[in-house]
């Protein structure tokens, strides 16, 4: 508050009276009966500094020139062999002309085949991410237009999802109660990404398990590198199916390589470091042997790949559901441990009862 505003008496007075005169900066009052006012600037009219972003534009693309036609080469190199050895078939025997000719055929249509499963399975992960930032829009301009639309979009991807019937009755049963567009993106991150997000969960810890308890008996460190790499490949695959993506081979590959970038991008290695430190440096060492030590740190790691593949395949970010932890993965994972090595001495416990009677 400035000295004026502080020492200046409380008055009341019209706007049409002629003795208000509206100046940007104080003047001395003369006259005692006159009233001045100083308008102050207002924020919201301020103008906001957009950061602009200096991308260089980029010349004559000559990697893509090459490339292109290096694959153009190569192809017109094995449809030519191709074509000679039909040929040299012909040549020898028409029967097996036309048997090579028949095998060709084949090969040609299961290449288009697998051509279009793969273009298939590059739109729909397309498709999810597009759907992941469009629903961050969604939620910042809270346009309900935007938000319905959104919403179809979904629907449409967990159509052929039977688990998820009754939550997208539920949901299409609430869409006209909805006005805020952000609400709509809350109401179907509860409806559809929570069964979705339980069973990730479900798969991750029974991965972490699983890599946990083979790398912990295994003798050699290249055994337990390829299982791992395996494992997690199939937990890959498992989730991505689970959210509706269903990628091909190159759909496997880049989702494998956007979930390495969002690994890198958001830390997640050294959280994953902090977190093995605090539990291997915090009482859980002395108790651990070095083989069992070796397979909770494995363990760990699956943990945090699978966390951040449900980051990449989540067609919704997490705003009114809480994003899953590895902590919490890890004390699903010990307490399922438990639950089985109870299970396995209450076994024992009855057949040594049994060989007794």
């Amino acid at each position: 508050m400035s000295p004026d505003r502080r020492h200046r008496r409380p008055a009341a007075f019209r706007l049409d009276d002629r003795r208000v005169t509206v100046s940007p900066v104080r003047e001395l009052e003369r006259d005692t009966g006159a009233i001045q006012i100083v308008p102050e600037p207002d924020s919201a009219a301020l103008p906001v500094p957009v950061p602009t972003r200096d991308v260089p534009r980029r010349g004559f693309r000559w990697g893509a020139v090459f490339w292109s036609a290096a694959g153009a080469l190569v192809t017109l190199t094995i449809a030519v062999g191709i074509f000679d050895l039909v040929k040299d078939l012909f040549a020898r025997s028409a029967e097996l002309g036309w048997l090579g000719l028949a095998l060709v055929v084949i090969a040609a249509l299961s290449l288009i085949v697998i051509g279009l499963r793969e273009a298939a399975g590059l739109m729909r992960l397309a498709n999810v991410e597009h759907l992941h930032e469009r629903a961050e829009d969604v939620i910042a301009s809270d346009n309900r237009e935007d938000g319905s639309a959104l919403i179809n979009k979904l629907l449409a991807l967990t159509h052929k999802m039977p688990r998820l019937a009754r939550s997208r009755a539920n949901l299409q049963s609430h869409l006209g109660e909805i006005i805020d567009g952000a609400d709509l993106v809350r109401l179907a991150e509860r409806e559809l990404m929570a069964p979705l997000d339980q069973e990730a969960k479900s798969l991750i810890t029974a991965s972490v398990m699983r890599v946990s308890v083979v790398t912990a008996v295994s003798s050699r460190a290249s055994i337990d590198m390829l299982f791992v790499l395996v494992n997690f490949l199939d937990l890959l695959r498992k989730l991505s199916y689970l959210y509706g993506v269903r990628p091909g081979t190159l759909g496997m590959l880049r989702l494998l390589r956007q979930v390495i970038s969002h690994l890198v991008l958001t830390g997640g290695l050294a959280t994953s470091d902090s977190l093995i430190q605090q539990l291997l440096g915090h009482g859980i060492a002395p108790k651990l042997s070095a083989r069992l030590g070796e397979g909770l740190l494995n363990g760990l790691l699956t943990a945090r790949l699978g966390l951040a593949t449900i980051d990449v395949v989540r067609p919704l970010p997490f705003t009114a559901l809480s994003r899953p932890t590895i902590s919490d993965l890890m004390s699903e994972a010990l307490r399922r441990r438990e639950e089985d090595s109870e299970l396995q001495r209450l076994d024992a416990a009855d057949a040594e009862a049994s060989e007794a009677d």
